[in-house]
């Protein structure tokens, strides 16, 4: 033991005087240089954003059939209108930071879960995807695992951090998408951070496969898919929505 007490002291050494015979150049990293990307001012996207939805029309949209959605465009927002069914992009996205601006109805009608809910699901073409729940959750409690900003049934937010109903809120969602083998199993599973209104609410939590309503989570191929907005029969709507691929 006392021979390791004095090693200790002498490796401590030799690893400071290696360092100072090092040049500063020796640790410097020149290559690749980072592109430049030009940050939005206000609510404007960054400028390599993909922007899904401007405010003034769904032409990259489409309903659960592939057709042309039914949901109300107006004053710069797209609002569900209860039976049309849900809608996804057109194009299909893997990793991925995604901004979504939504608000629940002013008027408060209901309770629970039957409160302004809808979802963002990232790979909206599996069955019940990966969502982060959309729901007044301002005085409305429910299971936490299925409030606002909640990875729906698997993960409670770190915190509740909504507005009061009729309030425009945010959520900025970072996506990993899981990696499948050739023969369909999981090689890597997804993971998701999500700040709501600014606030961190889920910290890179590892995803356990969809989100079911009933029923444990399973991962279903593919990896990539649409973005998904559901039709939970509440008029919840949404605004300023972009997307940047990672």
């Amino acid at each position: 033991m006392k021979k390791l007490f004095l090693l200790a002291p002498l490796c401590i050494y030799v690893s400071q005087v290696s360092a100072q015979q090092m040049k500063p150049e020796e640790t410097e990293v020149w290559e690749p240089e980072p592109v430049v990307v030009t940050p939005g001012e206000g609510t404007a996207p960054p400028s390599d954003a993909i922007v899904l939805f401007d405010g003034t029309n769904l032409d990259k949209w489409e309903n659960e059939k592939g057709g042309k959605p039914k949901w109300k465009v107006s004053d710069g927002a797209m609002t569900v209108v209860k039976g049309s069914g849900s809608i996804h992009t057109k194009e299909v996205f893997g990793d991925c930071q995604l901004h979504v601006e939504w608000r629940t109805p002013a008027e408060v009608i209901g309770e629970s879960q039957g409160r302004g809910n809808s979802g963002v699901f990232m790979n909206g073409s599996i069955p019940e995807g990966y969502e982060v729940q959309v729901l007044d959750s301002y005085n409305n409690r429910t299971y936490s695992n299925g409030q606002a900003a909640s990875i729906y049934k698997q993960y409670m937010p770190l915190v509740n951090a909504c507005k009061p109903p009729g309030v425009w809120q945010t959520y900025d969602i970072i996506y990993k998408a899981p990696v499948f083998n050739d023969d369909g199993s999981l090689k890597s599973p997804a993971y998701i951070t999500v700040l709501q209104n600014g606030i961190l609410v889920q910290n890179h939590v590892e995803l356990k496969g969809n989100t079911p309503y009933i029923g444990k989570p399973k991962y279903i191929p593919p990896g990539d898919g649409p973005i998904m907005l559901q039709d939970h029969g509440n008029p919840v709507s949404y605004r300023n929505i972009w997307i940047r691929k990672l």
